[in-house]
């Protein structure tokens, strides 16, 4: 590079600009670091939308083919669709949109928009009587702070008071995003009336129900232009309470009634009740609070928190506010973690280097990383990524690798100045002889990232800004080697250093010895390193295999399945049974309870589930990891004694995208019924390995039906319709909604229902008389027949299939990944036996670490052929480039010898770091090939190059291996990072040795070099 520019040098001469940058750099690093954004976890797209439709009254069947069926179809015509599932039941209607996983982040708003439009175009195409479709693309929404509010002596109407007066006060904090009551119970004034009643007085309900709807109405009265005055015409009547209605005088059929004295009318709460929400067993509503894209967690949950104390101080004694989940506070811990574990991965790279370097060298190494991290900071605030598991994990990982560059340059100005140079000298030299080395060095450990940052997929979308932090760190290392490091170099290095020669110990002796032996028996060296990879790759099938570990944080997830017919009222008792069970638990601290429907998504990666009377979700918070795994065990036992017969699951979070029950496998065919029959048989299956805990079916249970079968020319000669006999039949049993009270923020309906004793009791419709347009009563049983039948209440399809999915929790320590493994030849033989049509697909983890595998494969040719091009342009020698590159993929033996011992799975974050580990272990080799090359430009022998190259490089190289392996070892104790870090410091540990043995003895052998006789003096 003699004769080209030498930055090392410009900046020498221009050192009071140089120091300018390094005071601004670390100043704008400083401030970036507070504006940061802080996080749990990065963000990534939930590339899912939810539709939505009613057709009150029409059968599961009708619902399925006239509604769910018409939307897939037209689903299908989307291009980025990658798979429809919906749930019928009778008339309703819900279809999952699930995107491809490579879909990019900002192209969905507009996919979105297209699905809109697209079910708009076939609206003419549903039944009359539709309701909907409605959209609900916001299904990744996160609600970070959950509150409790419960009350002693309060009614739940005056509770909510409150709740919504603390609604509109938190809207005031800074950076608010969504808010959602949980758990509201919406009142209702019941009309409540005795069909006998009303079948002798002669009194259609209908009629009633017309008479409230007139004078309930709001009508326009007109406005009346009055010369320079517009007056507006009002009416009166409408309801304001259950006292207007108790005053209500009715002309029916020409006589008048007191609407009190026909039916009982009552202020009440939707009858059945609609999910509920308790905290520690008690009935609650929460407050469920997320916060705006972009926000400091930690700055907005300080405000929140401030707010809430306020509003707490203004509610009146008896009621009570819990925190149910708070993301700051988790957020604070998680990243308080992570900044002391970077601090000490600061403190053991600094310790390294001063050990090793020396104090001045050291020194000037230590400049070098805040410099960097400063640097690295801004980029991060501008590039909009926070602080979270992923960027500061990153920042971990990458500090042993950025002080690498520094190491070299100063390593290089001190071999220069032993031999009696300047300062100038030796850092122009240090730039001339390494700096396109080190940055093609560095380039191609950058390429071994690029698989992490060019996979599309929800995990790569996780994990991104693992490559972007380490990238950046890493370019901005090298610039800090060559532009900084030189000046800093100059003023602290002494310009009298001892020849480092002569301090030639033991360990360097012994290393050179070993390193001759290697050389002079090259085939054996070579034949022994190709046995230990080939012994790593067998070995390989003892390491457990991973999607993303569980979260480490204190909660536990139980789900409660009651069989698919249960009301909500039955699960409510189930719910209290459990509770009672659980509220003595020495490792508890508290719990929440969602009746009906799943739990809100507090945290990112929850697998949210539907709302259904016959399920609930507990969300207990136990004192911390350790009692964590007790507990978790103590609630199995239970549930499996004493909850026979209930579906049930205990588990923690998860990370990453999610997931639900680890074990899942789907039977998918034309015919319901031998789907059931076939899912029941391949269940039973599952059921005879030790290691499946707890099954469920997403549906397989029939349900009872009462079918009224009218007959038609009889109705029509009393003048009545399947309509009009289904209206009735739903105001007594369910009730009909008549009209609507506005009370205060509140719409109240009124509903007209049968009393309770005819209302609960499927014998009512066999005595109930059905008031004909004559005004006669006659029996339902004279022109129809009842009886009880039995039907799918709900129905799954996964495009366009009736799907039956399996799910099973795991027994044991075995990793779910490798449990599918071992099931796999029962499941393909169970497979071949179904009949044409039919089909077993395998999901849960395996189908999910698949999807996120998929596009790395794809990215993998790419930095190959990025890592070669860099190669190719500092060596100019394909034979070169297979030395080099032959390195790399004995990492693997230092991998599976530090994951079997320790147990340690390997998980979808240890297949990145072992990508980029071949970036890290190529770097060191291209330099030092690079060195023997400059060895034999400068006139020693080719056996006497490789020799001197490698001591010449050895410090360096095992000095940077010291620094990346040991930088790890803070993050090697998290749950999260444990098996990256482990399998990186195995990896960087071996091919260090490997780089500084076998590929010596591999080049001598590839050039045929043999050892010069030495000459007598």
């Amino acid at each position: 590079m003699k004769g080209s520019f030498n930055l090392s040098e410009w900046a020498l001469k221009h050192q009071s600009f140089v120091w300018y940058l390094m005071f601004v750099g670390l100043l704008m690093g400083i401030f970036s670091y507070f504006n940061l954004g802080r996080e749990e976890d990065p963000s990534f797209t939930i590339k899912t939308m939810v539709i939505q439709t009613r057709w009150p009254g029409a059968t599961q069947d009708e619902t399925l083919y006239q509604v769910t069926d018409r939307i897939e179809k037209k689903l299908e015509e989307l291009d980025s669709l990658d798979y429809t599932k919906s749930y019928t039941r009778p008339g309703e209607s819900t279809v999952y949109v699930y995107l491809r996983d490579t879909t990019k982040a900002k192209d969905i708003p507009e996919i979105w928009y297209q699905v809109r439009k697209k079910i708009q175009d076939i609206r003419g195409q549903f039944p009359q009587g539709i309701q909907g479709p409605a959209f609900n693309d916001e299904f990744g929404d996160v609600f970070g702070s959950v509150y409790a509010f419960t009350s002693d002596g309060l009614t739940l109407r005056q509770l909510r008071d409150y709740v919504e007066q603390a609604r509109a006060e938190v809207r005031e904090v800074p950076n608010i995003g969504k808010i959602e009551l949980i758990g509201t119970q919406d009142e209702v004034l019941y009309l409540n009336f005795s069909t006998r009643k009303l079948a002798a007085l002669g009194i259609d309900q209908r009629q009633v129900m017309q008479a409230l709807q007139s004078q309930n109405a709001v009508t326009p009265a007109g406005v009346i232009e009055a010369g320079p005055e517009r007056i507006s015409v009002r009416t009166t009547g409408q309801f304001a309470s259950e006292k207007d209605l108790q005053t209500v005088n009715l002309r029916i059929n020409d006589r008048f009634f007191r609407l009190a004295d026909i039916a009982d009318i009552e202020r009440g709460y939707v009858d059945p009740p609609t999910p509920m929400f308790r905290f520690n067993g008690q009935t609650a509503i929460g407050l469920a609070i997320g916060m705006k894209a972009g926000g400091n967690m930690q700055v907005f949950g300080a405000a929140l928190k401030k707010k809430m104390d306020s509003v707490i101080t203004d509610l009146p004694v008896g009621v009570g506010v819990h925190t149910v989940s708070d993301q700051a506070v988790v957020v604070k811990q998680a990243v308080g973690g992570f900044t002391s574990a970077l601090f000490e991965a600061v403190v053991i790279v600094l310790a390294v280097s001063f050990i090793s370097l020396g104090v001045r060298a050291g020194l000037v190494v230590a400049c070098s990383i805040p410099l960097v991290l400063a640097m690295v900071f801004v980029f991060m605030e501008y590039s909009g990524i926070t602080m979270q598991r992923i960027s500061l994990g990153a920042l971990i990982i990458a500090l042993g690798l950025l002080v690498d560059d520094a190491m070299i340059t100063v390593e290089v100005m001190v071999t220069r100045l032993e031999m009696g140079e300047t300062k100038e000298q030796a850092a122009t030299f240090a730039y001339t002889s390494t700096a396109f080395p080190m940055l093609t060095g560095t380039l191609v450990t950058v390429a071994g990232f690029v698989p992490i940052g060019l996979n599309a997929s929800s995990a790569g979308e996780y994990t991104y800004t693992l490559f972007a932090v380490i990238a950046v760190a890493l370019i901005v290392s090298w610039v800090v080697a060559v532009f900084f490091a030189p000046v800093l170099g100059v003023h602290i290095l002494s310009s009298k250093l001892k020849a480092h020669k002569e301090q030639t110990g033991r360990v360097g002796r012994a290393f050179e010895g070993g390193l001759l032996w290697c050389m002079r028996n090259r085939w054996l060296t070579i034949i022994g390193t190709v046995l230990l990879f080939a012994l790593a790759i067998f070995c390989e099938r003892f390491v457990q295999n991973q999607f993303f570990p569980s979260s480490d944080r204190p909660e536990i997830l139980v789900d409660l399945n009651l069989p698919q017919n249960a009301s909500i009222e039955q699960t409510r008792k189930v719910v209290d049974r459990f509770e009672a069970r659980i509220k003595d638990d020495p490792d508890l601290v508290h719990w929440s309870t969602y009746i009906g429907q799943g739990a809100i998504r507090f945290y990112l990666p929850l697998d949210q589930q539907l709302q259904n009377p016959y399920y609930a979700q507990l969300v207990i918070v136990s004192k911390g990891f350790e009692e964590r795994q007790g507990m978790m065990k103590r609630l199995q036992k239970i549930l499996h004694e004493e909850f026979v017969g209930i579906g049930s699951n205990v588990q923690s979070l998860e990370m990453g995208p999610p997931v639900g029950r680890p074990i899942q496998y789907r039977i998918s065919g034309a015919d319901i019924d031998q789907v059931r029959r076939h899912a029941i048989d391949l269940a039973t299956l599952l059921d005879q390995n030790e290691h499946i805990g707890e099954m469920i079916y997403d549906w397989n249970e029939p349900g009872k039906v009462l079918r009224v079968e009218i007959a038609q020319d009889k109705a029509r000669q009393l003048g009545l319709s399947s309509e009009d006999v289904a209206n009735v039949m739903n105001s007594i049993v369910s009730g009909v909604q008549i009209t609507q009270v506005n009370d205060s923020i509140y719409l109240v309906n009124v509903v007209a229902r049968a009393e309770d004793s005819e209302r609960g009791s499927p014998d009512t419709l066999q005595n109930l008389q059905i008031l004909t347009p004559g005004g006669t009563s006659i029996p339902l049983l004279s022109f129809a027949t009842v009886r009880y039948e039995l039907e799918q209440p709900l129905v799954w399809r996964r495009d366009r299939k009736p799907t039956i999915t399996i799910k099973a929790s795991v027994n044991g320590d075995i990793q779910p990944t490798d449990l599918v493994a071992q099931l796999k030849p029962e499941i393909d033989e169970f497979a071949s036996k179904l009949p044409v049509g039919f089909e077993v697909a395998t999901g849960g983890t395996v189908e999910e670490s698949a999807k996120a595998q998929g596009p790395i494969r794809k990215v993998i040719p790419l930095m190959l052929f990025l890592m070669a091009t860099f190669l190719m342009i500092q060596l100019h020698s394909v034979q070169k480039l297979f030395l080099v590159v032959s390195v790399a993929p004995l990492g693997l033996i230092g991998v599976v010898l530090a994951l079997v011992p320790t147990g340690t799975p390997m998980g979808f974050v240890a297949i990145l770091g072992i990508l980029a580990l071949a970036g890290i272990i190529i770097r060191n080799s291209v330099i030092l090939v690079t060195q023997i090359d400059e060895f034999v430009a400068q006139g020693f022998s080719h056996w006497d190059a490789v020799v001197e190259a490698t001591n010449h490089r050895r410090r360096p190289i095992l000095l940077t291996a010291a620094a990346a392996s040991l930088g790890m070892i803070p993050i090697a104790r998290e749950v999260f990072w444990g098996p990256m870090a482990y399998a990186m410091i195995g990896g960087i540990i071996v091919a260090t040795l490997l780089t500084l043995l076998f590929l010596p003895a591999l080049y001598v052998a590839w050039y045929k070099i043999r050892e010069p006789q030495k000459q007598s003096s």
